[in-house]
């Protein structure tokens, strides 16, 4: 990649580069990124990260000192999903979002999850939510239908994602810096790993507008803090 950048045509630079979800930017691909602007000077780049969203293993770091802002503001969400998942954000956030239906959480063992999760999309298509407006998200496993579309390819995989008729299913891990208006999110790791608590964050954090969780309320506890099992409602037990 490097190479090939060096010998890019000055028609061929660019003036600036935007990296989305640089926390999983790896160190390896700065090099090219930076060989590839037209002015190495005077060219923009843009680093947008959230610690919280890192789902790789990899722990790269821009080599050219860069201007630090904190991003603090919520608007994807409305206030109740945002207020959800504030335990697992390592930095107050200002909730500006619309309001909301309050999160809704469903209990059940981890082998139930993926069918409790199919009852929850039934229970919001019956309320009038458009298959468009809907995701079910994963954890752990994924669910039957995201397996065997993705027999059809890459591709025609991600053509369900703007299929009007579809709702779409996924996983966390695939899902990162995409949204719906709805989402049922699948909690159904095998155990805790030390990336549980990011697969969590990042799946309640998906929804603008209606999130349903399903799993098992002593690993949300586990995973997640009293804290977060507090504002899902979890009971103690």
């Amino acid at each position: 990649m490097a190479d090939l950048a060096a010998e890019l045509e000055p028609g061929h630079r660019f003036d600036s580069i935007v990296v989305d979800e640089a926390q999983d930017f790896a160190d390896a691909w700065w090099d090219p990124l930076l060989a590839a602007l037209k002015d190495p000077v005077e060219g923009g780049i843009y680093v947008f990260s959230d610690e919280g969203q890192r789902v790789f293993n990899r722990h790269g770091s821009p080599p050219v000192p860069l201007a630090p802002l904190i991003l603090d503001h919520n608007l994807r969400n409305t206030r109740q999903i945002a207020n959800a998942f504030q335990p697992l954000v390592d930095s107050p956030m200002k909730f500006l979002g619309g309001e909301g239906p309050a999160v809704t959480f469903v209990p059940c063992d981890r082998d139930d999850a993926l069918g409790v999760g199919d009852d929850q999309i039934d229970l919001l298509l019956e309320e009038g939510w458009r298959p468009e407006d809907l995701a079910l998200l994963t954890t752990g496993s994924r669910h039957p239908e995201q397996a065997e579309r993705q027999r059809d390819g890459h591709k025609a995989y991600w053509d369900t994602f703007w299929d009007a008729e579809q709702v779409f299913y996924g996983h966390v891990l695939g899902f990162k810096g995409l949204e719906r208006r709805a989402v049922v999110l699948v909690v159904n790791e095998d155990a805790k790993f030390e990336r549980s608590r990011e697969r969590l964050y990042v799946g309640l954090s998906r929804a603008r507008d209606q999130l349903v969780v399903c799993g098992d309320p002593n690993f949300i506890r586990e995973v997640g803090g009293q804290d977060l099992a507090r504002r899902l409602n979890i009971a103690l037990s």
